[in-house]
Formats: C-alpha cells, sequence, structure tokens
C-alpha cells in the first residue's frame, strides 16, 4: 500500500513537472515571438524615422536657386575707356573661402588680346545693383578647362562642394547668364539630370579642327564629363551644377552639344550640355 502510494505520488510528481516544463516553453517561445515583433516593429519606426529625416533635410529647387544665386557671378572684363565698360564672358560662382572664384578658361581672354581690360567679375547685392570687383590673381588648369579667381574680401557665400561623381539618373540644376546681356543679367536656372558620366569626346582627327585648347586636351588624356538632358546657352559656360535635393555643386558648366552651326544653337537646340565633374575644381583649390 504505502509502496502504491509512493509510485502513485512520484507519478503525479513527474506530471507537475512535464507541465511546468510545457508552460515554461510557452512562454519562452511566447517572448520570443513578443521579442521579435518589438524588434520588427522598432525596426519599422526606425527606418519611418531616418526616411523622414531625410525628406525633411531635403531642399526644395526654389530654396536652393535663392541660396544659391548670391553666390554666382557675372565674369568679364573691364575697360574705363570702352562702352560698356564691362564685357561680359561667361559665369563663374564662389567656393572655398567666398573670395575665389570658379568659372572655364575659355570665358577668359587670350593672354594679350584685352591688354586695356582687366578681368573682374560683378557680384549681384541685395538691393538688386551689380558691384564691379577686380580680379586679383588667377589659377588656370587648360587640360579641364578651369580658372579660379582671387577677387579678395569682402568673401561671398560660397557653394558647397560634392566632389563624388553623380550616378546617373541624379536631378541636377544650373543657374547662370544665358545669352549674355540680352537678358538683362539676370540669374537664370534650368533643371535636368545627369544622363551620363562618360570620358570626354576627342577632338575629330583633322588639323583643321585643332587648336590649342584639344592639344592640351590630347597631351594630357581623356577624364569623365558629366552629360545633362538639359541645355545651356552661350552664357552659361563656368556656371554651377548643382544637386537638386541638397544644392551641393557636382560640376561646372562648360559647352554644349550643337547640332549644325554655333548659331543654330538658339533655335535649334540639341537639348544636351556637358559639364566639369566638381573634384577638378577640388584638386586645384588643394594646391
Amino acid at each position: 500500500m504505502c509502496g502504491s502510494a509512493g509510485n502513485e505520488f512520484d507519478f503525479r510528481g513527474s506530471g507537475l513537472k512535464e507541465v511546468g516544463i510545457s508552460l515554461a516553453q510557452s512562454c519562452a517561445a511566447y517572448l520570443r515571438a513578443l521579442v521579435r515583433a518589438l524588434c520588427a516593429g522598432l525596426l519599422v519606426s526606425l527606418v519611418a524615422h531616418a526616411q523622414s529625416s531625410a525628406s525633411a533635410s531635403a531642399l526644395t529647387p526654389a530654396e536652393i536657386i535663392a541660396r544659391s544665386k548670391p553666390s554666382v557671378v557675372l565674369v568679364g572684363t573691364f575697360n574705363p575707356l570702352a562702352t560698356p565698360r564691362f564685357s561680359f564672358r561667361g559665369t563663374g560662382f564662389a567656393v572655398a573661402d567666398g573670395t575665389r572664384i570658379v568659372t572655364n578658361a575659355h570665358v577668359l581672354p587670350e593672354p594679350g588680346s584685352e591688354q586695356a581690360s582687366q578681368l573682374a567679375v560683378q557680384v549681384k547685392q541685395a538691393s538688386g545693383a551689380w558691384e564691379l570687383r577686380k580680379v586679383l590673381d588667377l589659377s588656370l588648369e587648360r587640360a579641364h578647362d578651369l580658372a579660379v579667381l582671387e577677387i579678395g574680401a569682402p568673401a561671398l557665400r560660397p557653394l558647397p562642394l560634392k566632389t563624388e561623381l553623380p550616378e546617373e539618373g541624379t536631378e541636377v540644376l544650373f543657374i547662370g547668364f544665358p545669352i549674355g546681356g540680352a537678358l538683362g543679367f539676370s540669374h537664370v536656372s534650368h533643371r535636368g539630370m545627369v544622363s551620363a558620366v562618360t570620358p570626354v569626346a576627342l577632338p575629330a582627327p583633322s588639323s583643321t579642327t585643332l587648336n590649342a585648347r584639344n592639344v592640351s586636351q590630347l597631351r594630357a588624356g581623356s577624364f569623365n564629363i558629366l552629360q545633362l538632358d538639359a541645355t545651356a546657352y552661350p552664357g552659361n559656360s563656368g556656371g554651377p551644377v548643382l544637386d537638386a535635393r541638397s544644392g551641393e555643386v557636382l560640376g561646372v558648366i562648360n559647352m554644349v552639344l550643337i547640332k549644325n552651326t554655333k548659331e543654330s544653337v538658339l533655335a535649334q537646340p540639341s537639348g544636351i550640355s556637358y559639364a566639369i565633374p566638381i573634384e577638378n575644381v577640388a584638386r586645384i583649390l588643394q594646391r
């Protein structure tokens, strides 16, 4: 009898133990599922927060244009005896500490061609008036058709540079003075995208098409250039190409694809322009 009772007691004790183990396993499984659900919810929340933050940090094109225009200047020559005294040649923009202006080398006159004139830029003031600033010094890199002009104080607001090559499909803005003074020297903005990042095209294999700039490029070798699906016009050369979300400078407007003659660029625009990647400017600034 005692043995039976003892066996029955042992059986019941074992059953309670099994029930306890089963209950513990169920609780553990529940807790694991709960933790997974909480982690998944937290991850979704973090992703949503990151996307919201990224969206909040992105600027609108209108904001980028408004911030950038005061840094974009007229580039030309000044002759107090000429009419007009300021001769417009292209666009430029402030970089580094705000006392240096980037433009294209081909925007500048050939050495000795305008002996009575001095390189100068014009900066638009908050009042709307243009202020003449004479160029104090310059650095040229003809292989990439770039020039950096020193204008001294007071400094302009420099545009931020993004030295990584943009991906194809990146939306861009560019600002300049197309058609020169025909539009009254007003900042004009264009929008497009980077349609390709490609090596610069070499000049045609004919001696009649070669000039000093082409020969310099041949000797330096090819380099990447940004192809844009937007039309730049005469006067845009040297202007900044801006990331349409961050406002950072991606390149410098350099040339436009011409279908027939130079005169046809207005009547028959090709819709294709090219820009020098800003990484080449960054190297000049580091010298």
